[in-house]
């Protein structure tokens, strides 16, 4: 490799900790930075950025001064796990760890403004030492702590903490031993993006913790392989084999958070089928209906009523939507000649792929043409929800006539 791999890789490696601090951060902000476990996930955050940040302008400036930031951000790092272990626990730490902690950050953080290295290695043992105690007696709550008085939610945000302190200890020790161990870079952004990673997909429910963990370790196994596979053909050593391999890995995870992200943000915008019932005030099932035309899934809908349906027999759509009140074209039921001749008819009449029974009486029929490869199975379970919530709008209203009369 070329002389400057080292130092172009551990700069990438930089700024991709600060991007994915930087996404994690804008997540947290959107979810409500007023929220006690967000603030002080923020803190941590903050912390990470002022070390990462400190570190990138060393290698760009060549400036030794900025290392002041990252020894100041470095002592606060114990306390930043120790305060959002506290939070995620819902209980508070021994008061002799958190005289030690607190003891260790204002020692280390007035340190960091001795620039001259003369206190060094001293310093940078016992800052790594400090460091290695904070995860460790963050480790040792998260161990002892009782999953009965946490959720379920709350036990796999624990876990995935822990998973990111067994990352962090030996990359921190890494970082601090890089120059007696001959490392080239340091490893340590690679369990911030873990980290951010992990976070970040807490807010995405539909992925369960166990396949969190598989894709996680995929991705090592991929970036060991092909970061391998790259050594042999290009023919270097173990180090710059170790150097590709962080970086294939720093992108995967760089990727993966940039779309977990990006998948967060797609939702939060989604006004979905399921919103616009969930805020419905009409009691009126045509009204209903024809509020939810404006959504993307339900545009150009065909309104169907009593007197576009006179040539058909009543009895028979009655059989035939008593069957399937969602009508789909890819599965219609079957129910005899009649009913597959009137159901044919529908279809090719509005030139639909879904009939929906939005009212039984007076019948109201909806019709929609939404191409299969661009209808999933929520949407399909919508339409459902939409049938079936237009369909009690509809009893209610008999039923509220029926009283009157009565």
């Amino acid at each position: 490799m070329i002389a400057a791999a080292s130092i172009l890789i551990s700069a990438f490696l930089s700024s991709a900790a600060l991007l994915g601090l930087l996404t994690l951060r804008w997540v947290l902000i959107r979810q409500g930075d007023h929220d006690p476990i967000n603030r002080r996930f923020l803190f941590g955050v903050r912390v990470m950025l002022l070390l990462f940040a400190g570190r990138l302008l060393m290698i760009l400036t060549g400036i030794a001064a900025f290392r002041i930031l990252v020894l100041l951000a470095a002592a606060f790092i114990p306390l930043a796990v120790l305060l959002l272990t506290e939070g995620l626990l819902r209980r508070h730490a021994p008061q002799w760890i958190k005289a030690l902690i607190a003891g260790g950050t204002i020692l280390f953080a007035i340190s960091a403004f001795w620039y001259s290295d003369t206190i060094d290695p001293a310093r940078l043992f016992g800052l790594l030492a400090f460091q290695i105690t904070g995860f460790c007696l963050a480790g040792w709550l998260i161990l002892r702590r009782d999953n009965g008085t946490l959720s379920l939610r709350e036990n796999i945000m624990v876990s995935r903490l822990a998973l990111s302190l067994l990352l962090f200890v030996p990359l921190a020790a890494g970082d601090f031993l890089a120059d007696y161990f001959g490392l080239p870079v340091q490893f340590s952004p690679l369990g911030v993006l873990v980290l951010c990673w992990l976070a970040i997909g807490l807010a995405r429910s539909q992925i369960g913790h166990g396949e969190t963990l598989l894709i996680f370790f995929v991705m090592i196994a991929a970036s060991a392989l092909s970061g391998g596979l790259i050594a042999l053909v290009v023919g270097v050593g173990v180090i710059d084999m170790l150097m590709i391999i962080a970086l294939i890995f720093a992108v995967m995870l760089l990727v993966a958070i940039l779309q977990d992200a990006r998948s967060l943000q797609s939702e939060e915008r989604s006004f979905g089928l399921l919103y616009h019932m969930a805020t419905a005030r009409t009691k009126d099932p045509i009204a209903f209906l024809r509020d939810l035309r404006a959504h993307p899934l339900v545009d150009g809908a065909v309104v169907v009523n009593e007197e576009n349906l006179r040539e058909l027999e009543p009895d028979t759509l009655r059989t035939i939507f008593q069957a399937a009140p969602v009508l789909r074209r890819a599965a219609p039921p079957t129910l005899g000649p009649a009913a597959d001749d009137h159901i044919a008819h529908l279809f090719n009449h509005y030139s639909a792929t879904h009939i929906i029974l939005a009212c039984p009486e007076p019948r109201v029929l909806i019709a929609l043409s939404m191409p299969s490869l661009g209808l999933s199975p929520q949407a399909e379970l919508e339409l459902e929800v939409v049938q079936r919530m237009a369909a009690l709008i509809a009893n209610q209203q008999v039923d509220r006539k029926g009283t009157l009369n009565g």
